[in-house]
């Protein structure tokens, strides 16, 4: 499916489990978007406490880590309005509680586009489908539909803190087994590496990782049909209408 011309979205939401999945997944083309002059918000589910068992940081101290890595990197792409709901890294289930905190960003931030992960398994990629990725896009999509557009929905976000319903227009799944969307992002790949390298307790420790990403992003520009040599992020676009 084509998507909505970026020259008609204003904002879009960017919901992920973790600190770093975006920068990841779509890190290259948010950058675009943000030079486009779209206004980006992004939301991470949990605290990432369970990541970087590499970097000799302690259990207690990686929120705190990975929450200043996060805006540091959000910061090399443009990105500065970063919402983290502090749910326990690898627990996360797609409940009632976390449905509502997602209605309620919804809300705030009235994104014409949301960017999540994927709520099916990718069982050609397992990495992606970590079980917090299927329950931040499992309950992301069900806060896209029905709740956030439904005013009987979540009634006290209307009645005591006055955020008005809002429909979504579209949603971006990233991790998608067969994505049908390819964003070329040769041109703002330096800018990912920037955002990746940000995150230090969980990228430091691999002197690959830039010839990793970038093989990651061939792969995709192949089986996007882009030219050889160019670099892809892939995509599932699902139009909520």
């Amino acid at each position: 499916m084509e998507p909505i011309a970026d020259s008609e979205i204003k904002r879009v939401l960017v919901i992920n489990a973790h600190p770093d999945d975006s920068d990841f997944g779509a890190s290259g083309t948010i950058a675009q978007w943000v030079k486009a002059g779209i206004e980006i918000s992004y939301v991470f589910c949990t605290n990432g406490d369970q990541g970087g068992e590499e970097s000799g940081i302690s259990k207690e101290e990686m929120p705190k880590v990975r929450q200043r890595e996060q805006r540091a990197a959000g910061a090399a792409i443009g990105v500065t309005d970063i919402t983290f709901l502090n749910y326990v890294d690898g627990h996360l289930e797609a409940t009632l509680a976390l449905r509502k905190d997602i209605v309620r960003e919804i809300r705030r931030s009235k994104p014409d586009r949301m960017l999540c992960q994927s709520p099916e398994r990718n069982w050609e990629r397992i990495g992606a489908s970590h079980p917090d990725h299927l329950a931040a896009g499992e309950a992301s999509i069900q806060a896209v539909y029905p709740d956030a557009r439904n005013p009987f929905a979540f009634t006290d976000l209307l009645e005591k803190e006055n955020l008005q319903p809002w429909r979504v227009k579209e949603v971006w799944l990233m991790g998608f087994t067969q994505p049908d969307h390819f964003v070329d992002i040769t041109d703002t790949f330096h800018l990912k590496m920037q955002a990746l390298h940000s995150h230090a307790s969980q990228t430091s420790h691999n002197p690959d990782l830039e010839k990793m990403v970038r093989e990651w992003g061939q792969r995709n520009a192949g089986i996007g049909g882009l030219p050889e040599g160019r670099i892809a992020e892939a995509f599932k676009i699902v139009n909520t209408n």
